[in-house]
This record gives structure tokens, C-alpha cells and sequence, in this order.
């Protein structure tokens, strides 16, 4: 079993002027140095961080890069770029060396994509463009694993810890994943989430009810937390939990919600019932808190099912970001190819 937790919220810069590049990249460099990154990793961070902070600069409308580290049996960074238009109506020749509709040489996308360990992108022509690149050493190869998974995770404006806390524990045929949300903001908030997260790790593969049972006791000397626990499993999906947790599973031809009880982990909750339903193929559960608008569409979402969790919840975020609160979106699918 693996248990997988987020090794740091995402840091935020809107791209408002060529000032905002050196401060995103000066956080990218700090990074490099908590993780010990070699110096020549730090070096393709510096570059993908400065084309992609110099491309939404100079071409993109609302755009922003988000920022954090991930420490999944390795050191790696993760860099997403978002913006809010026109989009790229040919990614392909936008990506060739060369290319470019603003009078610089036309190597910003191709570069990072050489430079990126990962590297994904989705665009919509008057709607926007999300990029994803993560770098890692060059010397870590990532092994295939049973499940794919995504989350980005950002504070309150003006905030340094985050209310918000997910984590994941996977193996060969099940996954069990707690996306909590503390009320308010700030690090209370934080101490009330984390404290959720301190009783998942424990068993996160006991009976949801169980698991829910030992948060909202543990949570009653914080200011208490929204939660959602899911299981997925071959069998189907079970949920429980209490407050505004939204969950969704959604594929190219289905959409299907589940809805945990209204209250809150330590401060009110009624006896839990986990509510089932079937795993359909090639479907992703998606879990976010309400710092996410919960009417979003799922139609948009097909061609994004296939592809890297973390650009999927990027792109949700990108569209129904409430810019007022904590917000997280987290992605889990299986990995059918291997």
C-alpha cells in the first residue's frame, strides 16, 4: 500500500507584468533547493518556469502559473500555466520550433516540452489553454502504477497555510482517497483538515464509516471540517462523509454525482451511510472542495478523461476557480494501459 499526501499547495502568480517571471521563478529555484534537486535539474526548472512565464506574458490574457512540489518516492516540481484566451488552434504547430504569432523565435513551447520529465496541454479556442510540465532528475524513471491521480490545491488569498488537505492511499486493485475542508480559512482551518488527514493514515482502507466516526471525535477539539471519503474499488465506488465535499465520476458518456450528508466532522454530523455505485470504464472521480463552483459540466471534460489527471483538475480549476477561499480539485482513474 501507498499512502500519498500533497508536498506542498500550489503557489500562485498571475502573469501581469515581466516581474511576476523573476518572483515565480526565484519560488522555483527555492524549491530546488528544499528537494536537493542536482544542479542541472534546477537548471531545466529555471528555463521551463521563465518560457512559460514570458509566453502568458506576452500572449495570454489572465494568465497565471501555479507552482509546488511533489515527493512521490522522488523529488519533482510541478508548473501549470493557465490562461484565459484565445487559445491555440493548431497545438501541434504551436509546439514545433519556430512557430510563433508574436515576433520572438518560436521556441517557448517546444523547449519546455523537451525540458518537462511530463508535459501535457489543452487548449478551446476562446476559452483558454492549461499547460502542465513537471521536472524531475533525469535518473528517476517513473514505474507504471495501477492509478493515475491530479490535484491541485491552493490557499485563500493572502493566506500561507491552507484549510484545505487531501491524500490518497492506493494499491494493485483499490484506492481510498479524504479530500477535507476546515472551516474558514487560515491555519485553524488548516489544524482542522490536517487533523482529518491524521486519522485516514491511520486505516485508510477500514469501513468508511468507521474512518468518519474517528475524525469527527478527533475533530471536535478544532473548529471542525467538511469531508468526503471515497473507496473505489472493481466491484464500484463507495462515499461518505459530511458537508460540502463535491464528487463526481464522470467519462465520455456519463456523468453521476454523490452526495454526502449534510454537517461537519466535529461539530455535527448524523450516523454515516456510505452511498454506492457502479465504476464505470474509463471514468475518473473527481473530488473538489467549494472553493470550486459545484455546477460545472461534464461534457467539456471528454477529451480531457485519457489525459494527465493533474491537467483535467487544472482545467476545472481554470474555468470555476471562486478566487475567495481555499480550493482544491483532486483526479483519480485507473491505469488501464499498464
Amino acid at each position: 500500500m501507498e499512502v500519498i499526501r500533497p508536498g506542498t499547495p500550489h503557489v500562485l502568480f498571475p502573469m501581469g507584468d515581466a516581474s511576476r517571471v523573476g518572483e515565480a521563478r526565484r519560488h522555483a529555484a527555492q524549491l530546488a533547493t528544499q528537494l536537493a534537486l542536482d544542479a542541472t535539474t534546477a537548471g531545466r526548472l529555471a528555463l521551463v518556469v521563465t518560457e512559460l512565464g514570458n509566453n502568458l506574458v506576452r500572449h495570454a490574457r489572465g494568465g497565471r502559473l501555479l507552482i509546488a512540489q511533489r515527493q512521490l518516492g522522488q523529488p519533482e516540481v510541478e508548473v501549470l500555466a493557465l490562461d484565459d484566451g484565445p487559445g491555440i488552434a493548431d497545438t501541434a504547430r504551436a509546439l514545433a520550433d519556430g512557430y510563433s504569432t508574436g515576433g520572438t523565435p518560436g521556441t517557448g513551447l517546444g523547449a519546455v516540452r523537451r525540458l518537462a520529465s511530463d508535459f501535457d496541454l489543452h487548449s478551446e479556442l476562446g476559452v483558454g489553454t492549461v499547460l502542465l510540465a513537471r521536472v524531475r532528475p533525469e535518473a528517476h524513471r517513473r514505474a507504471p502504477a495501477a492509478w493515475r491521480w491530479g490535484a491541485v490545491m491552493l490557499c485563500a488569498p493572502g493566506e500561507q497555510a491552507c484549510g484545505d488537505a487531501w491524500a490518497l492511499a492506493l494499491d494493485s486493485a483499490r484506492a481510498a482517497v479524504l479530500v477535507a475542508d476546515g472551516l474558514g480559512h487560515g491555519p485553524q482551518a488548516a489544524e482542522a483538515s490536517q487533523a482529518a488527514v491524521a486519522q485516514f493514515v491511520r486505516a485508510p482502507f477500514a469501513p468508511l464509516t468507521e474512518q468518519l466516526d474517528r475524525m469527527h471525535g478527533a475533530l471536535r477539539i478544532t473548529r471542525g471540517a467538511a469531508g468526503s471519503l471515497a473507496l473505489l474499488e472493481p466491484a464500484g465506488v463507495q462515499l461518505a462523509g459530511a458537508g460540502n465535499i463535491a464528487t463526481r465520476l464522470v467519462s465520455g458518456t456519463h456523468s453521476k454525482s454523490l452526495a454526502p450528508q449534510h454537517g461537519t466532522l466535529g461539530v455535527q454530523a448524523r450516523h454515516f451511510e456510505p452511498v454506492h455505485t457502479e465504476w464505470p470504464p474509463h471514468a475518473v472521480a473527481v473530488l473538489h472542495s467549494d472553493g470550486l463552483q459545484s455546477r460545472w459540466r461534464a461534457e467539456p471534460l471528454a477529451p480531457l478523461v485519457a489525459r494527465d489527471p493533474a491537467l483535467l483538475a487544472a482545467w476545472l480549476l481554470h474555468g470555476h476557480l471562486r478566487g475567495r477561499d481555499d480550493a482544491t480539485v483532486l483526479v483519480l482513474q485507473r491505469n488501464t494501459h499498464g
